[in-house]
């Protein structure tokens, strides 16, 4: 056994230190584990097994899966009464129970980034925690209430179902590290520990801070979870829940200007070094933070028990969620650019934060019954929002309401069950009235698995709700940037098909939506007035031969009415030839060594506005280029670590590659990091 490097503590603090605005649940978070590692945390340097790993997803039958494990890239597990890896459990929000993954995969190479997904639909900025273009959309996992938008600054917002719960025999803690761009680090801590076998509680900490190649392109973001669940000795009650503060700062560029971006496309020697590039804004930023607190409890009112197992028959639960939510948006810029975002009047900004807060309180009565009715819950939520800011920031708009305020009252039922083949699932929510949280929400699946050979899924969704808050009330100091407006419900149908099998995965998604609503040319949210309709099919296939390997992942999509304002690549390809095998004498380490291939057909990519921190309509170019990706990836015990060269090809092809119209992509860029994980 070994205790955690000083490396490792010393990595904690240097990346506190660099966080000048950490608030100090990330500070206790740091100091926490710093003080832990000396103690609490050792290694079995056990023979790596090369078991079925839970990122082999694209090849798992849907009988060892659900809806939110393709998600988190985890597969089911049923536990013994022996302690053993598979004992550190994972929980997700739909109550999923998987375990702590050690294996090495090339579904873990696409997962390596900061992120910590398959960001295979996404086209990142030249830096990491930057923003990024959507290359293809879903629309199968829509939310409640409409959310204060600011969307460019959210791809690294951790919601509610993506907060983790864990229960673990011993103290665990999993370390991911990620060398920067040009100076810095990402480092994402988990850490958690069972005080007994009915209470656990896990701290977790995201953060990075990188400096990009181009000026003013430096990325700082924190996300700190701390999380617990707890259950009585009779299980007659149960809680969970979890605290949340988020920040996310950039420093904003606003792209090169013309003449800049010609120095680029021409290769001149001059410009290798980007920091010599003048870009258009030189002291423009964007904050975006947010807090979350989270608690569902309940209490077991009724229970029947089989008496050949012990085990409940049916039950009746009462319960109560309680959801607080709080995000802020501000667009810092000391001087003004007029050339960029218009004429300005600021002799009244005082406060430029955009401001919104949910809160929400659910109450649920819950049946169970093992075979009949299968869960059925019916449900009540009271919703508080509120949106907007201190005061009138410019005299020159026509703005009468500084805030967006009201109250909703909903109704609504989940139920699940499962009939022989069949997994059933659905959730409804109604929210009466004319208010702006007012709409309905209707989401259903059926799966069905034929033992190991293969598994389909179809599911829809109903959904009618306001469109973000930014886009019906919005303040800037520039004149152009200020608008109150008064939308329609945006109403969104979704349809889809899944089928996984060890030969191919697919899937197939028709989404209709109306009152689409987007940023068009001038920077102005707008509503569309037809139908926006929305084909798309996604299919994988991985072939082995020997120690070597071919995954390919290719994406096709269509918009037959909308295209003018949904546009998307209509082709969207991924290809990884990579050689697998067990190095040295024992096998002590397993190596995955090969090259990824991405490319996606030109279109008229959307723009991004570092103002609104949203992606807005342009057609002056066109944008779809391919990208080469060398990987080096090993795994000596629970440790694996990741050598990558990002586009290998830039230094030799034409200099065709953007993130956004006016954004260079990312050139030849070398990358180490590790996930190191520790428990007994």
């Amino acid at each position: 056994m070994i205790i955690i490097s000083d490396y490792f503590r010393l990595i904690i603090l240097h990346l506190s230190l660099q966080r000048q605005s950490m608030n100090k649940s990330l500070l206790l978070f740091s100091i926490l584990v710093f003080f832990c590692g000396n103690v609490l945390f050792s290694q079995v340097f056990d023979k790596p097994v090369r078991r079925k790993s839970l990122d082999d997803l694209e090849k798992i039958p849907f009988s060892m899966q659900n809806d939110s494990l393709r998600n988190s890239g985890e597969i089911s597990v049923t536990l013994s009464g022996k302690t053993k890896y598979t004992d550190y459990k994972i929980i997700s929000h739909k109550r999923d129970t998987t375990y702590i993954d050690t294996t090495l995969t090339i579904q873990k190479d696409y997962k390596f980034n900061y992120l910590r997904t398959d960001n295979f639909e996404l086209l990142g900025f030249h830096n990491q925690g930057q923003t990024f273009t959507n290359l293809g959309y879903d629309f199968s996992n829509l939310k409640l209430f409409p959310d204060i938008g600011f969307t460019a600054k959210q791809f690294s917002y951790l919601d509610i179902d993506e907060i983790k719960y864990y229960e673990v025999p011993t103290p665990t803690t999993e370390i991911t590290y990620r060398t920067g761009l040009q100076q810095g680090q990402v480092l994402d801590a988990i850490f958690t520990l069972n005080f007994s076998r009915r209470l656990n509680v896990s701290l977790s900490y995201k953060g990075i801070r990188s400096l990009g190649a181009y000026r003013r392109s430096l990325a700082s973001n924190g996300n700190f979870r701390g999380a617990f669940h707890y259950k009585t000795k009779n299980n007659r009650y149960t809680m969970r829940g979890h605290l949340t503060s988020q920040d996310f700062f950039n420093e904003e560029s606003g792209g090169l200007p013309q003449v800049e971006i010609d120095k680029f496309e021409s290769n001149d020697d001059n410009y290798t070094t980007r920091a010599r590039l003048d870009v258009n804004l030189n002291d423009a930023e964007n904050q975006f933070n947010s807090k979350r607190v989270y608690l569902d409890h309940s209490y077991k009112l009724l229970a029947i028990k089989d008496t050949a197992n012990n085990k409940d028959f049916s039950n009746l639960k009462f319960g109560h969620v309680f959801t607080s939510e709080t995000k802020e948006y501000r667009f810092i810029q000391t001087t003004t650019t007029t050339a960029i975002f218009g004429d300005e009047n600021s002799a009244n900004a005082r406060n430029e934060t955009a401001k919104t807060t949910i809160t929400n309180n659910e109450l649920n009565l819950e049946f169970n019954s093992k075979y009949v009715l299968g869960q059925f819950k019916a449900k009540i939520n009271l919703t508080n929002y509120s949106h907007g800011y201190d005061s009138i920031l410019n005299s020159n708009s026509n703005i009468s309401k500084i805030k967006l305020e009201g109250n909703a009252i909903s109704v609504g039922a989940d139920w699940n069950a499962k009939i022989k083949n069949f997994q059933l699932n659905a959730t409804a929510n109604i929210s009466p009235g004319s208010g702006r949280l007012s709409g309905n929400f209707l989401k259903g699946e059926a799966l069905y698995k034929k033992d190991s050979l293969f598994a389909l899924k179809g599911s829809f969704l109903i959904s009618s709700k306001s469109p973000n808050f930014n886009t019906l009330l919005h303040q800037s100091k520039y004149d152009d940037y200020n608008w109150q407006n008064n939308f329609n419900a945006v109403n969104t149908r979704n349809l889809s098909f899944d089928f996984s099998s060890k030969w191919i995965n697919a899937a197939l998604n028709f989404t209709n939506i109306d009152n689409y609503t987007y940023f068009n040319e001038n920077n102005k949210p707008a509503q569309f007035d037809n139908q926006i309709t929305y084909l798309k099919v996604k299919a994988s296939k991985e072939i082995k031969y020997w120690k070597l390997a071919l995954d390919n992942t290719i994406l096709y999509q269509n918009v037959s009415s909308g295209s003018s304002v949904f546009r998307v690549p209509e082709l969207v390809t991924r290809n990884t030839f990579y050689y697998e095998d067990y190095w040295f004498k024992g096998k002590p380490m397993l190596v995955n060594i090969g090259a990824t291939f991405k490319y996606f057909t030109k279109y008229k990519m959307n723009a991004y506005n570092p103002l609104l921190a949203e992606f807005t309509l342009q057609d002056i170019q066109e944008i779809g280029f391919p990208t080469v990706d060398v990987f080096f990836n090993a795994q000596v015990r629970r440790t694996r670590l990741y050598f990558k060269i990002d586009n290998v090809t830039s230094s030799f092809t034409k200099n065709n590659y953007f993130s956004a119209p006016n954004y260079p992509y990312r050139d030849f860029t070398i990358r180490f990091g590790m996930v190191w994980n520790w428990f007994i």
